[in-house]
């Protein structure tokens, strides 16, 4: 399988989201990141449901949203309202993982889980082959231009490891510091979709980087 490319919008310029969105619809991107955040569970708050709903409306990719919340459970409803491929849930915020997963796919989305760079791969063990993808944070969550944490291959590598042994068909995503050379080391590792902000938003030719990191 070709690793897919998702875009994250929260590095594109705020002031002109309706440029940036276009930019993806017309590159080789598979999907479109979207990072929600509470100021809670991360240090930053991003946008709502109301710039969901306006990206929803222009974007031609599908959406991966991935929630830095507490509690989201709770939104599951307006996820799928505002069309979402994939709805992302953090490890650390789920008291009822599987439940939270379930209930996802069963409002027609794909469950992904996501794992802080604290949290061991281990814990998935009993509910890897329940998920549609599983995403490691390269980078603490809550800001980007951050540095790519190097032990997040490793992760990558025990992952990788798990779903084979399982017989699953989980994908993997990576997220935090991703560029053309961090780019192919987690695609060796394993990696499926690779997540880039300020590789592809803060380059003079995004949709240019865009196709370099489809073809590594």
């Amino acid at each position: 399988m070709t690793h897919k490319i998702a875009p994250s919008l929260l590095s594109a310029d705020f002031g002109n989201l309706q440029a940036a969105i276009e930019m993806v619809n017309q590159s080789e991107a598979d999907w479109l990141h979207l990072d929600i955040m509470d100021g809670v569970f991360v240090p930053n708050i991003s946008f709502g449901f109301p710039v969901l709903k306006y990206v929803k409306e222009i974007s031609t990719k599908p959406l991966d949203v991935h929630l830095m919340i507490t509690d989201p459970i709770k939104f599951i409803k307006e996820i799928k309202g505002i069309g979402a491929y994939m709805m992302n849930v953090h490890y650390e915020t789920c008291v009822h993982l599987h439940r939270t997963v379930e209930q996802i796919r069963e409002n027609g989305m794909k469950a992904g889980v996501t794992l802080n760079p604290h949290t061991p791969v281990s814990l998935l063990e009993d509910i890897v082959s329940d998920v549609d993808m599983v995403l490691i944070m390269s980078v603490n969550p809550g800001f980007g231009g951050q540095k790519f944490i190097e032990h997040s291959t490793e992760k990558i590598s025990v992952l990788k490891e798990m779903i084979l042994r399982k017989n699953a068909n989980t994908l993997i995503e990576v997220d935090g510091g991703i560029n053309l050379d961090t780019g192919k080391k987690v695609l060796t590792a394993g990696a499926d979709i690779l997540v880039a902000g300020n590789a592809i938003f803060s380059t003079p030719d995004p949709m240019q980087m865009i196709a370099k990191l489809k073809t590594l």
